[in-house]
């Protein structure tokens, strides 16, 4: 049970990440349609993750935390710039221009630009005649092609009890305005370039600081320090842009700084130490079909067949996979390289069995196919 439990904990840990980047797409975009500063809301949403993740990073991580390199640090600081301000500045941004829904959709690109450079700096294993490669490969072909039909293909109109004669200004304003959609999809997927550096940067930067704790820490210190200084630079000097009160826009502050930027550092840091960082992308096609119903419910955005048919191919392709991954997780070379039990006889002078000791070894096979384990000998008189 133990076993299948710790097998299972990577998935339940991306399922559990992509509903956090649901309410964070919810959240963000009624912020900033009251006119909440795409910069500043960067800014204060990684200051509030500094200051909930770092004590927990001095304490918990006092043991494991590697010493400071120029190196180090220089990849933590490409890492917060990366992330916390092209990224999220360009996909917010973009989502001003666009819609929540449309925002979460463009993300769809993000599991094969991820899988692409992992390739290239070979974190992630390709055969071209493995099957689970094809599937891997297959699956995230069917994951852009559906985000691009529910981006391009409307349809027919979807008639929802909630959304019934729903005609909301604004909605109507950002569909019918082209060239505000093709600029918003543009940052996106921009942002979304500079997600996929993201996450394969911090599978490198793990290997030599694998202290998740403190790298989510520094991330976030550094990303407010840049995206202070980029916030600063883009408003102007505008004093008004700072002010933040007891609404909308300081609960998405906090939830997007405590959530979907400390916690999420951390959790993705740990899951893509085992699965690597496809896995982890691959699982994004799911926050966009949960905001496209809760944005119909919140934001009355109505429901296209297109958009339908589109969820269904990325839910497709997210099978595949995830399929192909458990594959890669249980391929034959590692279990032929894996010996779970050994058995050593020794034999007394006269030929007859003395005592028999048995050599157990607990393996954990990570993502890059190497063994490791800790020996536990025991005799059996």
């Amino acid at each position: 049970m133990c076993t299948r439990f710790h097998k299972a904990k990577p998935f339940f840990a991306a399922v559990f990440l992509q509903f956090g980047f649901a309410g964070m797409d919810i959240l963000s975009k009624a912020a900033l349609n009251k006119g909440m500063s795409n910069y500043v809301f960067v800014v204060y949403r990684h200051a509030i993750a500094t200051i909930v993740m770092a004590p927990f990073a001095l304490i918990l991580d006092k043991n494991i935390r590697p010493k400071m390199t120029f190196s180090i640090l220089g990849k933590i600081m490409l890492l917060a710039l990366l992330e916390p301000v092209i990224d999220q500045n360009l996909y917010f941004l973009g989502m001003k221009y666009t819609t929540a829904t449309f925002a979460a959709a463009m993300c769809n690109v993000l599991p094969a630009v991820t899988l692409v450079m992992a390739c290239i700096f070979r974190l992630e294993k390709f055969k071209v005649r493995s099957i689970h490669s094809q599937a891997k490969l297959a699956g995230t072909v069917a994951t852009v092609a559906g985000a691009m039909l529910m981006t391009l293909l409307k349809g027919p109109l979807i008639e929802l009890l909630w959304t019934k004669g729903s005609s909301s200004d604004e909605r109507q304003r950002v569909e019918m305005n082209l060239r505000h959609s093709i600029k918003g999809s543009l940052m996106i997927t921009i942002g979304c370039f500079s997600w996929a550096c993201f996450m394969n940067l911090q599978a490198i930067t793990l290997r030599t600081y694998p202290a998740e704790l403190s790298l989510s820490a520094w991330i976030c210190l550094l990303g407010t320090a840049q995206g202070g200084i980029v916030a600063l630079v883009m408003e102007r000097g505008k004093a008004v842009v700072w002010s933040i009160n007891w609404d909308t826009k300081f609960l998405a502050v906090a939830y997007t700084g405590i959530f979907c930027s400390g916690i999420t550092y951390y959790i993705q840091g740990m899951v893509m130490k085992e699965r690597g960082p496809v896995f982890v992308t691959a699982f994004s096609p799911l926050s966009m079909i949960i905001v496209a119903v809760l944005s119909s419910f919140i934001f009355a955005e109505q429901m296209f067949l297109g958009r339908v048919v589109g969820a269904i191919v990325i839910v497709l392709g997210l099978y595949l996979v995830i399929w192909g991954k458990k594959k890669d997780y249980k391929s034959p070379e590692i279990e032929e390289e894996a010996i779970q039990v050994k058995q050593m006889t020794e034999m007394d002078s006269n030929g007859n069995k003395q005592h028999t000791n048995y050599e157990s070894i607990n393996i954990n096979v990570s993502r890059e196919g190497a063994v490791s384990g800790d020996k536990q000998l025991c005799d059996k008189m």
